[in-house]
């Protein structure tokens, strides 16, 4: 019978990359919620972020969260309008939900390609 040391090990060596600071495409390091956290961070991307830009992130009322439709905007902006909304648009504020690291990690998740995860 084989020993559960190696699967303890890799399963240790992903939860540590998990929640390990990762650097963004601005240089700027982001700090990794919890497991549960992104658990819940993913739900809120799809379906309440999705109700509004479609529950494959592909456009509807809001446009697309693709990693290739944001690709040209900067990091700061989407975590801006993530936070604040986008006065005049029926994008609405997620401040009350949603702290700027969490913002920063779903930002990072949507131009790593979110939208084909679940």
């Amino acid at each position: 019978m084989a020993s559960a040391a190696p699967v303890a090990a890799a399963v240790l060596a992903a939860t540590l990359a998990l929640a390990a600071p990762r650097a963004t495409g601005e240089g700027r390091a982001i700090a990794m919620p919890d497991a549960p956290r992104q658990r819940e961070l993913v739900a809120l991307l799809h379906q309440d972020c999705g109700s509004c830009h479609g529950l494959r992130l592909t456009g509807g009322l809001g446009p697309p969260l693709t990693s290739d439709a944001l690709r040209a905007k900067s990091e700061e902006s989407l975590v801006a309008t993530i936070l604040s909304g986008r006065p005049g648009t029926a994008m609405p504020p997620w401040r009350r939900f949603v702290s700027e690291p969490e913002a920063r990690w779903l930002v990072a998740r949507m131009l790593a390609g979110a939208s084909r995860e679940r």
